[in-house]
């Protein structure tokens, strides 16, 4: 099969949805099996997705992977905490030859079922070469994205077949304390994309000493509207505050987001972790210690650090694989 017209096809069907009565309803049908994903954000994963699968994407991605001649049954249990989370999974184990065995997360099983609708009207031949499970057996070779806590029954129950098994890992920036504000625009988005619900959602903010955060708040504010929509953020809101109220801890807020100092890598929805720093070298030494706990880093480039720029930790490329782990290479060799 040609993946890589079919993949670009699916990106070109993504970025022309259209917004009619029949794709309206789709949308409130998910927002309502699960209340985090909204309209806008279901729309804003389609939009990232389509820029990722652009040909040229494609191409480069599915240039160097050759298919496999002897298919495996490939078990992918699916996350649900951010739309179409597993997806790049699915495209990976489909170009790869293998076939696809998959459990969806049920907060994100409406969406699954449309991509792989849209890919069978592509290409009617991988029907056959996907199964969806409630109960995974019978595979040989499993890929898992969960808690820490269920990483170890997965670890424990596929110990004895090939697998990818990924934990909880977070995602930081890093500033200098020299950003303009249309970074710290874009550094809002990386904090409140998908409800800053994924493990590439900015949680925590590393700052110099004497950092100030009110041109971070003010650039926060064309979100308002957007967070305090959703009752579900808006009690996490709520809540927290109410928690650190209660307990008379020392934080900061604009009442639509609130920052508390902490050394913690993973905050509470509408909560950012900060860290102040002295030493960028010291501060340097301590995340490359910390690497395994760290999905993305945002920031300016700094040396011994791979970063990402502002308001690109939710638009990954189709290579930044999730905890570095090449899947690709991994599909090969099972």
């Amino acid at each position: 099969m040609d993946f890589i017209s079919i993949y670009s096809a699916l990106g070109k069907t993504l970025r022309s949805l259209p917004i009619q009565p029949a794709t309206n309803d789709f949308l409130i049908k998910v927002a309502q099996n699960n209340p985090w994903f909204t309209p806008l954000e279901v729309k804003n994963c389609w939009s990232a997705w389509a820029d990722a699968l652009h040909p040229e994407n494609v191409k480069k991605w599915l240039s160097s992977s050759v298919a496999t001649k002897e298919p495996k049954k490939v078990g992918l249990i699916l996350a649900g905490n951010i739309p179409l989370v597993g997806m790049h999974d699915i495209l990976s184990v489909l170009a790869s030859g293998h076939h696809a065995v998959i459990k969806p997360s049920s907060d994100d099983s409406l969406l699954v079922q449309q991509l792989l609708d849209t890919l069978f009207e592509i290409e009617p031949e991988l029907r056959s070469r996907v199964s969806l499970v409630e109960r995974m057996h019978g595979i040989d070779a499993l890929i898992a994205t969960g808690s820490n806590n269920s990483s170890r029954y997965f670890e424990h129950y596929f110990k004895h077949i090939p697998h990818i098994i990924r934990k909880n890992r977070n995602s930081i920036a890093i500033l200098h304390g020299q950003e303009t504000e249309a970074e710290l625009a874009l550094l809002a988005d990386d904090i409140f994309s998908y409800y800053g619900l994924g493990c590439r959602s900015v949680s925590k903010l590393f700052v110099p000493e004497n950092y100030v955060f009110d041109t971070l708040f003010e650039q926060t504010e064309v979100f308002r509207e957007r967070m305090n929509s959703n009752t579900r953020y808006a009690n996490n809101l709520d809540y927290n505050l109410a928690l650190l109220l209660v307990n008379r801890e020392a934080h900061l807020t604009n009442h639509l987001l609130i920052l508390r100092e902490s050394a913690g890598l993973g905050s509470p929805i509408s909560v950012l972790f900060y860290e102040r720093y002295a030493d960028l070298n010291q501060l340097e030494k301590q995340l490359q210690a910390q690497q395994d706990e760290l999905q993305c880093i945002v920031g300016h480039p700094i040396s011994g650090l791979n970063t990402l720029s502002f308001g690109s930790s939710q638009k990954p490329a189709l290579w930044d694989y999730a905890d570095g782990v090449n899947t690709l290479d991994f599909l090969s060799k099972i």
